[in-house]
């Protein structure tokens, strides 16, 4: 599954269709030319032919294949291994959806494979082809775009994720009554996912920024500290969301428990305001020959009164202790 093999001279993109058994021999043509093959979800037998030319690391195109593999930076000889997480965050599902970018860098040539729905990789092709400048900074220049882009969608997640919180936050706290435990708990869980492929990237963009790849030219050296100060503000912002949301969670259950203690006292005074006339109306049904008011002529109208009265000053009395 090759869907892209470039060469570019020079940050300009050469005619032509470029195959794979070529590939390695157009890249050392000139110090200023490089290739760019993109491969998508590939098996190793499809990988074969890239694996030959470049001789790439066993086991860097075993992880490059199966994926699953978490944010990192591997070195191999003078190869570079990388894995990056793409993000998207699918508003009306409140989910983060996930893809994986591995890349090999070497002298020379850039290889990415995708896994997963992304247009990542594509749309920073299509924009450096339409800037060569950039492009002459040869692979880790692309490298550079690549997280760049990555980064920019982590933004879009958390702007997405902010508004979510705002929204549980408002509705935990309304008088409907509800129980958001449920979403607050699965937006959570994708908070966790999300969370792994931030801080996973922190020891890869770590070592571009701070020179520990020796390969990185001091200009580049300054974007990877772009780069990796943007992936700081996203972590921190993604460590609030998640206490956030922990917090939201804690009053959500605590309110739960408010309505229900509420909801056992309204029970309550109900029950007490059907007990006294319950109780008036049954010693009177006892059938006893001598009973206090059995043979006055008003005795009913008095314990119908009587009744009333009871009910009455316990509606007013729970009516101010807010019971009802």
């Amino acid at each position: 599954m090759i869907v892209d093999c470039s060469v570019y001279d020079g940050g300009i993109r050469r005619e032509g269709h470029l195959q794979v058994e070529e590939a390695l021999e157009a890249a050392h043509s000139s110090p200023d030319t490089f290739v760019w093959i993109g491969l998508v979800e590939p098996t190793e037998e499809e990988f074969g032919a890239v694996i030959k030319e470049f001789e790439l690391h066993p086991l860097a195109v075993e992880d490059a294949v199966h994926a699953h593999q978490r944010p990192k930076l591997d070195r191999y000889g003078s190869t570079l291994f990388i894995v990056l997480k793409g993000v998207r965050y699918v508003d009306s599902d409140e989910m983060v959806t996930m893809s994986e970018i591995m890349l090999f860098l070497g002298d020379g040539f850039l290889i990415t494979v995708r896994h997963g729905e992304s247009s990542i990789l594509a749309d920073v092709r299509k924009t450096l082809e339409a800037d060569p400048q950039r492009l002459r900074g040869g692979p880790l220049a692309v490298l550079h775009a690549i997280v760049d882009r990555v980064l920019d969608d982590y933004a879009v997640v958390v702007r997405g994720l902010n508004n979510d919180i705002e929204e549980i936050e408002r509705q935990v706290f309304s008088d409907e009554r509800k129980n958001h435990a449920r979403r607050i708990y699965r937006l959570k869980s994708e908070v966790v996912e999300f969370r792994q492929a931030v801080v996973g990237l922190d020891d890869p963009l770590d070592q571009l920024a701070n020179g520990k790849i020796a390969e990185t030219d001091t200009a580049l050296l300054h974007y990877f500290r772009d780069v990796h100060d943007h992936l700081m503000r996203v972590g921190q912002r993604v460590e609030v969301i998640d206490h956030l949301l922990s917090s939201a969670l804690l009053a959500n259950l605590a309110q739960v428990g408010v309505r229900q203690n509420e909801d056992m006292r309204k029970i309550s005074a109900w029950v007490a305001m059907v007990a006294v006339p319950t109780m008036i109306a049954g010693i009177y049904g006892m059938n006893f020959e001598h009973m206090p008011e059995l043979g006055w002529a008003l005795g009913y109208p008095f314990a119908f009164v009587l009744m009333l009265v009871c009910c009455l000053g316990l509606y007013s009395m729970f009516r101010r202790r807010d019971w009802l």
